[in-house]
């Protein structure tokens, strides 16, 4: 069995060579780098565009002037340290600031440098604000990455969540099947607390992110399968990534995989505009088109996701292009009044983001009782 051991330094990354690690030590100084021999072992170091390695090896590219640290200001819908409330029924629970590994793309990298607080280390205020906001049913559990806690400190924070009767759901939004499956598989005690906490009618998800097929072994699948097995259902998300999953053809393989395991494909993001990530993205009109060549290639179960844009006002689908304009819907609204708003804007193949439409031709909101 490879040794899914944690901190590897760059140093240690036996795939660079000396003028590598030199050139990429200012990158590393501003971003994080954090990877394990499990996750190294899945590159290609013979193929200089390998998908896996653009996603954990860093780039000099990231210096580039693109982005804002907290893309989607997080920050405005922040109650407490580590709670956001952005849509009604749903708040997210930052308990964690350390992933299996750190995605270059990632959109809360700033959560990983010094001197960040965001995180929630006690959860007392959040937990009272839950009970007291009936009108919450979901918490997602993130951070960084819940998965990484022990499996003894999880329990506390999900056996205090399932005391709230009104808490139906309970996500966790991990990339530990991707970056060390071994958390799962060699742990009893968590399948063991899964099922004792999934229950029939109050369902655990597991949030998965694979980004690429390649990220699909043997080891991976097994660990979902046992994750399935204990009472949770599982769905994926993942960012399009240039040179990851930009073609049609990988997307495809990637949705198509992901059914084959029961694994529905649930939102595929637009890349945020965060700082680092410019070389990562795609634009909006090209991933649209890219992402819908892919859904005609599977089955029904396969082509399940939506492509979406976490905005500060909300989820903004991408719903169709036509020859000169974009159809936005949200799907999700920070301001209930906006909820299945419909908007139409003159095309532009330059936009990465929402706020690049600036010439709107029309707009339709459904009657809610909102409004």
């Amino acid at each position: 069995m490879i040794n899914p051991k944690y901190f590897i330094r760059l140093d240690q990354v036996e795939g660079l060579n000396d003028k590598d690690r030199a050139d990429l030590k200012e990158v590393c100084d501003k971003f994080a780098f954090r990877a394990n021999e499990y996750y190294l072992s899945l590159i290609n170091w013979d193929d200089p565009d390998d998908p896996i390695r653009r996603i954990i090896i860093p780039d000099k590219a990231e210096l580039e002037n693109w982005g804002e640290l907290d893309a989607s200001n997080e920050e405005k819908y922040t109650i407490s340290p580590g709670l956001e409330h952005k849509y009604e029924h749903t708040v997210v629970l930052l308990v964690s600031d350390t992933c299996g590994g750190y995605c270059r793309f990632c959109f809360r990298k700033r959560v990983f440098m010094n001197g960040n607080e965001e995180i929630g280390r006690d959860i007392t205020e959040a937990l009272v604000y839950i009970r007291e906001h009936t009108e919450i049913n979901n918490v997602l559990l993130t951070g960084g990455d819940p998965l990484l806690m022990s499996t003894g400190r999880l329990e506390k924070i999900i056996s205090k969540l399932r005391e709230i009767d009104h808490v139906k759901i309970i996500r966790l939004g991990t990339k530990i099947p991707s970056f060390n499956p071994y958390r799962i598989l060699e742990d009893p005690s968590f399948l063991e607390m899964l099922n004792k906490y999934s229950t029939p009618d109050k369902k655990i998800y597991m949030m998965a992110h694979f980004n690429h097929p390649n990220e699909l072994t043997e080891q991976a699948l097994s660990a979902m399968h046992l994750v399935q097995k204990a009472g949770v259902t599982a769905v994926n998300q993942t960012p399009l990534i240039r040179g990851v999953n930009d073609t049609p053809e990988v997307l495809a393989e990637l949705f198509d995989k992901l059914s084959f395991a029961g694994i529905p494909p649930y939102y595929a993001f637009q890349c945020r505009p965060t700082q680092g990530n410019g070389h990562l993205a795609i634009p909006v009109e090209e991933a649209y088109k890219l992402f819908e060549k892919a859904r005609m290639m599977g089955s029904g179960l396969a082509k399940r996701a939506r492509i979406s844009m976490s905005h500060m006002d909300g989820k903004i689908e991408v719903l169709g292009l036509t020859k000169d304009n974009i159809i936005f819907r949200f799907h999700r609204s920070a301001d209930p009044s906006r909820k299945a708003c419909i908007q139409i804007f003159k095309r532009n193949p330059n936009a990465y983001w929402y706020d690049d439409y600036t010439e709107k031709i029309d707009e339709y909101v459904l009657d809610n009782p909102f409004l």
